[in-house]
């Protein structure tokens, strides 16, 4: 096992002694010696299976059979909710077949970051998060359950679902994927029309004709972005049936899979063993982390995995993951990192690839529990269905892998991981490197300040940024507006730094979990609305972002950096019911610390 994975597991388990002995006491207190409905009243009871058949009532009447509760995320407007439509009956029949019965016992708001880029209902997408978290407890506060399954996949839904599942960490759990949707036209024919759009070149219809055919069917968006990073770490975090993440709705075995999550929770919960919380620990969440750095994952989930683990009493922090990025290499290239997608990621290996590389070369913690055994070994392996239409799983060999897409951890495309943090004078933030040229990751520019990001799109329209500059995009952080993502920024600093400008981004705000090729320093904290540095920054003042170094700085001596008075905007945030989410906005941490509502 590597030494500097081993010290860092370690320093974190010191750091969070007071608080994880403190989590897992509250669950400890909360196990019970029988079904979880024993200690509910009659009329309790009663409520809560009046509206169960014949079969299920008198199953729920008894003190035996395990009660499974279903958290559901369904919409039919998100593509990659959309295969869960059915997936409550499918859960429901097979619980029945196995003696065991299941409910939904809440469903929860699951919007679409695609949906609402660079619209006002963005504002509240990082803020969903936790009101998931919040819906997840209310369903699961029936105390009807004696396990979970959670159906959930995209952004902020998964990470939502783990947090408030993870106060009832004494029930089994398991996450249940849907799968992405068919390969569409490919990332960099995508790409190019957004920027032929861009430049003025093609009409919004043949804009609208490029976006339906790469988005076309139900299942995830096929880009390595947040929904699929949050797969990732639901199967390398143990909370997935092995090799289950992407494989494709509609198949046989995506439903074979669905009925075994049912088999395996509900055997879980009647063998009293692999409950949640003994399953998040600091070595999965390190692993978690590993696995984040080793695929090139989602920048947003430097935020979620910081939340998630404090609610299983874990203190993480952004210094983890940089230091866990030097050791951990970068073994994958999914758009936006490379050109294959999901589906290809998956065809050559996938997870049990990654999986498989990362315990050979002592990268990852193998020794941790799984919803299916005692270790990772059973994560190395690849489902299918055998001649008696039952599933297996076997392991997969990495020889057959395309090393344009998968590599080995001692043949990797870089040493380093994908996800660095920057420090300097100018605060905290995370930069995603895996995706941007090396002659591009060091930038020093004069600052070009916008506090949205509409303004900057309308000076680019008007040619005012054919320079060399930084855009700092401030008043962007989870007080000020809810830390939106800025994508509408991606396509129009690509096409800069593509006519051989060096440009960069430095912002409290987020980007997409597909950050692109242009260097962007993001969820910078203290953000710019509690008086950071950030507010001070002005036009032409010179800012250096050196990802290599690790440094984000501007150059302005400390003593009329203090001199200057902080800016300061009347942040009005009306209309698309966000005046609604505005006692809560208020209420969020630092980005540096999950930007969460929950202090545990």
């Amino acid at each position: 096992m590597n030494k500097s994975i081993i010290n860092i597991t370690n320093r974190i388990i010191e750091r969070s002694v007071v608080s994880r002995a403190k989590y897992l006491a509250q669950m400890n207190n909360s196990q019970l010696t029988k079904v979880t409905r024993a200690k509910l009243s009659c009329g309790n009871l009663a409520h809560a299976f009046a509206s169960c058949n014949f079969e299920d009532k008198a199953s729920l009447k008894g003190e035996e059979k395990v009660n499974i509760g279903i958290i559901n995320s369904y919409n039919d407007m998100l593509s990659a909710h959309k295969p869960y439509e059915n997936y409550p009956e499918i859960i429901r029949s097979k619980a029945a077949a196995i003696g065991a019965v299941a409910q939904v016992a809440a469903g929860v708001p699951a919007m679409c970051d695609g949906v609402t880029q660079g619209q006002m209902g963005m504002e509240l997408s990082l803020l969903s998060r936790d009101v998931i978290a919040l819906s997840t407890a209310i369903g699961l506060s029936h105390n009807m359950f004696d396990a979970g399954l959670f159906l959930g996949i995209c952004d902020k839904i998964v990470p939502g679902m783990l947090i408030g599942a993870l106060r009832f960490g004494h029930l089994p759990c398991a996450f249940i994927p849907g799968g992405p949707m068919s390969t569409g036209i490919s990332n960099d024919e995508k790409a190019e029309i957004r920027k032929q759009y861009a430049l003025g070149k093609i009409s919004k219809k043949e804009l609208l004709d490029g976006e339906s055919a790469a988005y076309h069917s139900a299942g995830t968006c096929t880009f390595y972005g947040t929904a699929n990073s949050n797969q990732m770490l639901m199967e390398i975090m143990g909370l997935h049936l092995p090799g289950s993440s992407f494989v494709p709705p509609d198949s046989e075995l995506r439903l074979l899979l669905t009925q075994e999550a049912v088999k395996v929770v509900s055997i879980n919960a009647r063998l009293n063993q692999r409950k949640l919380a003994d399953i998040i620990s600091e070595k999965t969440i390190v692993n978690g982390m590993i696995g984040l750095l080793a695929t090139g994952g989602s920048t947003n989930h430097t935020l979620h995995l910081i939340a998630i683990a404090a609610a299983a009493g874990i203190h993480i922090t952004l210094d983890d993951f940089s230091d866990l990025s030097t050791v951990v290499p970068l073994l994958s290239r999914v758009y936006p990192n490379g050109k294959a997608d999901v589906n290809q990621f998956h065809s050559n290996g996938g997870m049990s690839f990654i999986v498989s590389t990362l315990i050979e070369n002592g990268l990852i913690h193998r020794d941790v529990p799984t919803i299916v055994g005692e270790n990772l070994d059973d994560y190395v392996k690849a489902p299918s269905i055998n001649d008696a239409g039952e599933l297996e799983w076997n392991p997969i060999s990495c020889m057959n892998a395309d090393s344009e897409i998968l590599r080995t951890a001692n043949q990797p495309f870089s040493n380093n991981g994908g996800i660095k943090v920057l420090k300097g004078n100018l605060g905290t933030a995370v930069i995603k490197t895996s995706a941007v040229a090396k002659n591009n990751r060091n930038v020093t520019a004069p600052a070009v300040v916008y506090i949205d990001q509409e303004t900057f799109v309308n000076d680019f329209k008007k040619g005012k940024l054919n320079k060399d500059f930084v855009a700092v995009i401030k008043f962007q952080g989870p007080k000020a507006n809810g830390m939106p993502e800025l994508h509408q920024l991606t396509p129009m600093l690509s096409i800069l730094q593509n006519q051989g400008y060096k440009v960069a981004l430095v912002t409290d705000g987020r980007m997409s979990g597909a950050s692109g090729k242009v260097p962007a320093a993001i969820h910078l904290s203290p953000e710019a609305f509690d008086g950071g540095p950030l507010s001070k920054i002005k036009n032409g003042d010179i800012v250096q972002l050196d990802s290599e170094k690790g440094t984000l700085n501007v150059n302005v001596t400390d003593q009329e950096m203090n001199d200057r008075i902080p800016e300061e905007i009347s942040v009005l945030n009306e209309g698309c019911g966000r005046e609604l989410f505005n006692v809560l906005r208020s209420s969020l941490s630092s980005s540096k610390d999950g930007a969460s509502l929950f202090k545990f």
